[in-house]
């Protein structure tokens, strides 16, 4: 039990400052120095120094150290409904694919006026960056570029790549003055190989202990792989990673390899090439990266402290310096690693670390008034022990394959079983952020099913699976149904998931061999189902978060246009097209950073804002109904059974209001839904969340009927805790709908002449 503590705000006479640090300002010489870029060349170690995220957060650290700002938050338990409130909707960027005006950059297109009133149109009330500051490496004197995405930070400066401080800082002003919120990022698993990475191969000051590296003794460099010429590392194949392990070197294999690949990535952990120290002396380092080779993880409970000093100060940096919001923790899941017993994997995935690395990262966010959300594809009890007082939102990855498995199958079993299973473990589904298409692949590692819960066994379609060949099973049937041979225009990504974009997901259920050849008609058929799956995302608890692909309705790229790409595995890249979201730069044929551009089947914003019929206006409706009925922060208290396997039905409670059922048809086929639940009170009225008209009173189910769903006790004050409600509605193919019940219904209430309600008899 949590202790009977509340935060009152209070005003006081002496009100503190407002927290304004502020970072150093980094910059590369123009031209390279005629020095040896050397650790025995003391002008390059200090240069590299100065460049570092560790001595940025060092200076951070001392400019709000002391401060009384710091202590006015409450910080301790993650508050997901405060989060939601605060930002409910949200537009996901990717820098790298937004096209801009003629010379624009991409922060300043994001900070610009009349973006945020299309936003406002719509109702989308917060945006996600993604990842803006400087990332990749440094070699020699020269930055190297990003190997994911910006994923791999190595300063808290903005890249020039897109845009500025003073252009962030505007888009924190503009977002705010059109009631919104800037979500940024930090990397709290890993960092890129700059500044603080050449400093720990060079065995400077504490740098080597922001990583999980390891200094080999040159008595045993003949157990190491010989590094190419042209590279720094190279990643060790399982036979040197065992020797190392017996040796006691490293603590060996994990629990899984994340882009597993034959020849590139065959294990988690890489050695460098022989770099001199500051003394001269010639080390070789091994070090685990979870991710890629340029990807170095941060250990979190090094004797110095370093790597949490680090991360701490980038988060700090965006919060209270540039202007952010809140924050998105990446790799976060992956804090902890430990030796296991002899001939079983290292631990590295749900350990007590992590959560607890979790807890201080969103617990200082908290502090100066930020908040945290977590995009990892984690087992939903990791999510549940994470979310105790770490981050105050998690990403959907439990059911977001499992809604898309409903779409390509037109059944909804799997989803209902992944919802009653969140609902088992205890997740809050207002504490989930429900996301469409973001950069990344369509994921269905359903890692709940293929590891933690391998063993256990479920029933679908009639048939009994242990978990991990559940999740093979899934994954095979959306292999079948989205990619090759019917539909080579969505690609298979590594062990992960699928590349596509929501449209391709939705092209290829359709039938459709040629995305970028569709008519009118097929549009407008895709646009139905876009706006189905919309549904499904906005009307439960939570943040409702889609993109730029899902807003212009953006279909995949040919691999041909980003072969360079895709050449070392990185399907990613085809679903990544770039787009014009405002109209801004109609003769543009790709982003400013090169990646082409691609078929937008809605249009413009300006353009969907002008036609009622347009993908947006119609997201808009979707969005005031969730807004009206506090949907958003409702709790989610049945999923029962339903009458035709394409239906879904959620039944929530808003915050101190009525009962919210949400019913979907996954399947193209109409069908009348019969809704029962012993939540839905006999007796009750029943209306149209679009126009408020009563459409019917409920009545009870069969006396003989069986409690349907997955909900629990009956809610006190509803009469006979026994009774189950029933009503019945009709629902055409791929459509949906909010119907809003209040218990006590007036007994003269009709049902609406034309409406679609039929009372139970």
């Amino acid at each position: 039990m949590l202790p009977e503590i509340s935060f009152d705000e209070k005003f006081y006479p002496a009100r503190p400052r407002a927290l304004g640090p502020r970072a150093r300002l980094r910059t590369l010489p123009e031209s390279p120095p005629p020095f040896a870029a050397d650790a025995r060349n003391p002008a390059y170690v200090d240069w590299l120094e100065n460049m570092s995220m560790l001595g940025d957060a060092r200076s951070l650290g001392r400019q709000l150290s002391g401060q009384a700002g710091m202590w006015l938050n409450p910080y301790a338990y993650p508050n997901p409904r405060a989060a939601v409130e605060r930002a409910s909707v949200w537009f996901t960027a990717y820098p790298i694919s937004l096209i801009t005006a003629p010379g624009q950059s991409f922060l300043a297109a994001l900070g610009e006026e009349e973006l945020w009133g299309a936003f406002e149109q719509i109702g989308i009330d917060a945006v996600h960056t993604g990842p803006v500051k400087r990332a990749g490496g440094i070699s020699g004197w020269e930055y190297t570029p990003s190997v994911d995405g910006h994923f791999d930070r190595i300063s808290m400066a903005i890249d020039p790549l897109f845009g500025t401080e003073k252009e962030f800082r505007l888009m924190c002003a503009v977002a705010s003055a059109h009631n919104g919120t800037i979500i940024d990022d930090i990397v709290p698993g890993h960092t890129g190989k700059g500044a603080d990475f050449r400093l720990a191969e060079m065995n400077y000051k504490d740098y080597p202990g922001i990583y999980h590296m390891v200094d080999i003794p040159e008595e045993d460099w003949h157990l190491l792989p010989d590094v190419p010429p042209g590279q720094d590392s190279v990643n060790i194949d399982a036979a040197t990673e065992k020797a190392l392990q017996d040796t006691g070197y490293i603590i060996g294999q994990l629990q899984r390899v994340i882009f597993y690949e034959p020849g590139v990535k065959e294990t988690n952990w890489s050695v460098t090439r022989p770099v001199h120290d500051t003394e001269g002396k010639l080390r070789r380092w091994v070090y685990l990266h979870y991710f890629k080779s340029g990807q170095p993880s941060i250990n979190w409970l090094d004797p110095t402290f370093s790597g949490m000093r680090l991360v701490m100060g980038d988060a700090l940096h965006s919060l209270v310096d540039l202007g952010s919001g809140g924050l998105r923790l990446d790799a976060n899941g992956f804090l902890g690693v430990e030796k296991s017993a002899e001939e079983t994997p290292a631990w590295s995935e749900g350990h007590p670390l992590s959560a607890a690395a979790n807890q201080l990262i969103g617990s200082m966010v908290r502090k100066v008034g930020g908040f945290t959300f977590q995009e990892l594809n984690l087992t939903i009890d990791d999510i549940k022990e994470t979310s105790a007082a770490g981050p105050d939102l998690s990403y959907d990855f439990i059911t977001r394959p499992a809604y898309q498995h409903a779409l390509v199958t037109a059944d909804t079993e799997f989803l209902r079983l992944t919802l009653r299973e969140a609902m088992r473990v205890g997740i809050d589904q207002a504490s989930l952020v429900h996301a469409m298409q973001n950069h990344d692949e369509m994921t269905y590692e359903l890692v709940h099913f293929a590891t933690r819960h391998k063993d256990d066994v479920y029933s679908l379609g009639g048939v009994e699976y242990v978990g991990s060949d559940l999740a093979e099973h899934i994954r095979q049937t959306l292999r079948d149904k989205l990619t090759a041979p019917a539909f080579d225009y969505n690609l298979i990504f590594t062990q992960n998931g699928i590349a596509c974009t929501t449209a391709t997901i939705i092209c290829a259920t359709l039938g459709i061999a040629d995305p970028v050849a569709v008519d009118e008609e097929q549009i407008r058929r895709i646009r139905q189902v876009h706006l189905l799956l919309a549904m499904y995302n906005a009307w439960q608890p939570g943040v409702f978060a889609l993109s730029g692909w899902d807003l212009c309705g953006m279909v995949t790229l040919d691999r041909s246009q980003v072969e360079n790409l895709v050449s070392g595995g990185d399907t990613r890249w085809i679903e990544r097209g770039a787009h014009d979201l405002m109209g801004v730069n109609p003769t543009a044929q790709g982003s400013a950073s090169g990646i082409p551009k691609a078929r937008s089947l809605y249009g413009t914003l300006p353009d969907q804002l002008a036609d009622e019929t347009s993908f947006a206006r119609q997201l808009a409706r979707i969005l005031d109904v969730r807004k009206r009925h506090q949907i958003a922060t409702s709790l989610l208290l049945d999923v029962p059974e339903v009458s035709a396997p394409g239906l879904l039905v959620l039944v929530c409670a808003a915050v101190n209001g009525p009962l919210a059922v949400t019913v979907l048809n996954f399947s193209p086929e109409p069908t009348t839904a019969v809704v029962q639940s012993s939540y839905l009170p006999v007796g009750g009225a029943v209306l149209d969340a679009v126009d408020d008209l009563t459409l019917g009173v409920i009545g009870a189910a069969d006396p003989g009927a069986e409690a349907v769903g997955a909900g629990f006790a009956a809610p006190a004050g509803t009469g006979d805790d026994t009774a189950i409600g029933r009503f019945e509605v009709e629902m055409p193919g791929y459509t949906g709908r909010v119907l809003i019940v209040h218990p006590a219904a007036e007994t003269t209430a009709e049902t609406t002449e034309g409406s679609a309600f039929v009372t139970s008899t």
